[in-house]
């Protein structure tokens, strides 16, 4: 009886030991640990600014609002497509979120409805100094008190969070390094003026090219994640 009793025990003890081990490893697996991925289109010289039309932003005399319109590339819409099919939440500026805002919601049936659609339904945070700001589309939350937290707090809700344009906030998120994926549509033109992706004076920062991809129209997708550190210097 002895040996039944050791027998027992260790199979109690057992059985305990993999309920533990099968909790903690459902409880890692609710752990969300969400990406999040800048989406921008740019030319050559590094200009992202208005690229869908010619008042999407005026700012500082800028006169090429619009440029990628006539630039038109299937491999660039193929790639805008398929990252679409795991964004689950929105970061916007506040100048694109209330084109977004003003655009979207009208555009939920048609050729472009299943993009409307889904921002329509995702959960949109929206970066303003303003605690004020009024925010009509549905989902639509005021992020910028603590943004780290707020980034935080995002990576653990949601799967791929894409920041789309705005890129006068997407200069925060790069020189704080709260992002895990830049990506780049290359245009093979060049304006000479408008607001940059790396503006003079942005924080020196190493990153990693992780895709590569030429297409048509003479585009270029370049994904980048970030590194820690700043660049080094040598002799050569």
């Amino acid at each position: 009886m002895a040996g039944t009793g050791d027998r027992s025990t260790h199979t109690n003890r057992t059985t305990n030991t993999n309920r533990t081990t099968n909790t903690n490893r459902n409880t890692k697996e609710c752990i969300m640990t969400g990406r999040i991925i800048i989406d921008l289109f740019t030319t050559l010289d590094g200009v992202a600014q208005a690229p869908g039309g010619p008042e999407e932003d005026t700012s500082d005399g800028f006169r090429f609002g619009g440029w990628q319109a006539t630039l038109p590339s299937e491999a660039v819409m193929r790639s805008v497509t398929a990252g679409m099919d795991t964004l689950d939440a929105l970061i916007l500026g506040r100048r694109t979120y209330d084109i977004f805002a003003g655009y979207w919601p009208e555009h939920t049936t048609g050729p472009e409805g299943f993009i409307g659609q889904l921002f329509d339904r995702v959960p949109k945070y929206v970066a303003s100094r303003d605690a004020g700001i009024e925010l009509g589309w549905q989902g639509s939350t005021r992020i910028g008190a603590d943004l780290p937290a707020e980034i935080a707090a995002m990576r653990e809700q949601h799967q791929d969070v894409h920041v789309i344009g705005s890129v006068d906030f997407v200069q925060t998120l790069l020189s704080e390094q709260l992002y895990d994926e830049l990506q780049l549509w290359v245009y093979p033109i060049v304006l000479g003026q408008g607001k940059k992706v790396f503006p003079d004076g942005v924080r020196p920062a190493n990153l990693r090219l992780v895709h590569a991809e030429s297409g048509d129209g003479g585009t270029l997708l370049l994904r980048y994640a970030p590194l820690p550190g700043e660049p080094t210097t040598g002799t050569m």
